[in-house]
């Protein structure tokens, strides 16, 4: 039990760095774009955020029990995947890096599976058909695929979408364009930050779920008085309290702010107006919308980035920061391995510790 109430703190701790840490995910454009001040947008933000928290856990499944062999998962394997998790997702902060806190969390708990499996790689699950959906479920179609196919949209939907609205306002004025699109970016803001929330929220719901899972199977609530009854979880669900939990800590970690990365994706990268934060936000707002749907647990910030860069790209191929991007690039390249790697040694050094 005590051993659990740790795996909870660690896993709100890591939800409350996600708020803070992709922060910047749903109101660097339009801090940027001078549509919100600093203090207004961060209060947009974690409103729509808390609502996007809300709104169903198919993500949440996925993590839980979609990408490794639950039958190898203790509680101090779930700890050491977020230690990794939370481990990364400073060190980014503080460099000001946007990476991905999803392929943070997806990292640290795979390595740490395949270190309590004694070093199995077969407890991943790459690939499996769910014959119920028609569907294939595991790493490859629900974290490697779209690690790759979500920047692709995101960099090319941006530059679409911002190419037709160039072509729709070009006659206009500069200020009546900043005008409308000033306005507009309300909505695209909201609908970011009620996106974002409905993705990387749930991924901590799937971890305390997967936990309590992990303690109901082990025996460790056997002995729990009845008002901590709602504890024992004989079948993998995500309960209301998990889920208003995690929405809560999330709105707060948001309501913190993130102003390293802020600055890096609200000006080094490309210099934004109203109407490229517009399309930047709706175009990645879009993209993670679908991906909660389908339960995919997708990296916000690589869909809100390569939007931005898709964006800047119409305004004048130059006018993008390549080398800043760069940077971004290698984080993002690195994320999973490293983080892997770090739940991976937690969890051996647990293990020659005694415990497991």
């Amino acid at each position: 039990m005590t051993i659990f109430l740790i795996v909870l703190l660690a896993a709100l701790v890591f939800e409350y760095i996600n708020g803070f840490h992709d922060a910047a995910n749903a109101i660097a454009t339009v801090v940027s774009t001078k549509v919100l001040t600093p203090r207004q947008a961060i209060a947009l933000a974690a409103v729509f955020n808390l609502t996007g928290a809300l709104m169903g856990t198919a993500v949440a499944s996925t993590i839980g029990k979609g990408l490794v062999d639950t039958s190898v998962v203790t509680m101090i394997t779930i700890l050491s995947g977020l230690t990794g998790a939370i481990i990364w997702n400073l060190a980014t902060w503080w460099l000001g890096l946007p990476s991905s806190s999803s392929h943070a969390l997806i990292g640290g708990l795979c390595g740490a599976a395949v270190a309590s499996a004694g070093g199995d790689w077969g407890v991943l699950r790459w690939s499996v058909f769910n014959a119920a959906k028609g569907t294939s479920d595991g790493l490859w179609p629900k974290v490697v695929l779209p690690m790759f196919t979500s920047p692709l949209f995101g960099f090319i939907g941006g530059a679409l979408l911002m190419l037709l609205l160039t072509m729709l306002v070009h006659r206009l004025r500069p200020r009546v364009v900043n005008n409308i699109f000033g306005k507009l970016q309300l909505v695209s803001a909201g609908f970011m930050a009620h996106s974002h929330g409905s993705n990387d929220a749930q991924k901590t719901m799937g971890i305390i779920a997967l936990a309590l899972f992990t303690g109901t199977k082990s025996g460790a609530f056997e002995h729990l008085p009845p008002w901590l009854g709602f504890l024992r979880t004989p079948e993998f669900v995500v309960d209301k309290w998990v889920v208003v939990s995690c929405a809560l800590v999330m709105a707060a970690g948001t309501a913190a702010g993130g102003w390293r990365i802020i600055r890096t994706m609200g000006h080094k990268m490309v210099k934004l107006q109203p109407v490229h934060g517009f399309a930047a936000e709706t175009t990645a707002a879009a993209i993670i919308h679908v991906a909660s749907t389908l339960g995919i647990p997708l990296s916000t910030t690589h869909a809100i980035s390569t939007s931005i860069m898709g964006v800047g790209a119409v305004k004048r191929f130059g006018a993008v920061k390549w080398g800043v991007v760069e940077r971004i690039v290698w984080a993002w390249l690195f994320t999973l391995p490293v983080c892997g790697l770090i739940g991976f040694l937690t969890m051996a050094a647990c293990a020659a510790l005694g415990y497991r």
